[in-house]
């Protein structure tokens, strides 16, 4: 498992490039630093997609889900923890909820949510892969670098030093 580097460091080292994301998120996963390059997912209470994403390689990418903001359903939970564990996936950042908190934190994947919610989403996959999408104040690209830990999120245009 690779150090994730400090959000606090790279935020004063690349401040000029680094965009930082708006502290609207909670830390649910077992691993609580995480960084990697982004592939994006936009899609609304429905979380076939993130199924998808997460049954396949992950090759230590960061999973970006602009769930809409959504509180009225979880798109993430135990089950697909594991997955994106096993798959090799360093993290997922969900706008829109999780659920499973207990299964969430046994599994060394970072997870970040904006809230969590015991209601299951719907499966009919319906939704947007790989495109940018923006909440939180931050445009999130696929191919750009995610950090992650307990102090925030910062995206940058490229891997920081």
């Amino acid at each position: 498992m690779t150090v994730s580097p400090a959000t606090t460091d790279l935020s004063d080292a690349h401040d000029a490039i680094a965009a930082h994301v708006d502290p609207i998120f909670f830390d649910y996963g077992g691993r609580l630093a995480f960084h990697g390059p982004i592939t994006t997912l936009k899609l609304f209470e429905d979380n076939a997609l993130v199924r998808t994403a997460v049954e396949g390689p992950g090759n230590g990418q960061v999973l970006v889900v602009d769930g809409g903001g959504s509180t009225r359903c979880a798109l993430f939970g135990g089950n697909l923890a594991k997955l994106a564990a096993d798959n090799g996936w360093a993290g997922v950042v969900i706008f829109g909820c999780v659920r499973d908190r207990d299964e969430l934190e046994a599994e060394q994947v970072g997870v970040k949510a904006i809230g969590h919610h015991p209601r299951k989403s719907v499966k009919q996959g319906i939704g947007e892969t790989d495109i940018a999408v923006t909440f939180g104040g931050v445009r999130f690209a696929p191919g750009a670098w995610l950090y992650a830990d307990r102090d925030g999120i910062i995206v940058a245009p490229n891997k920081l030093d």
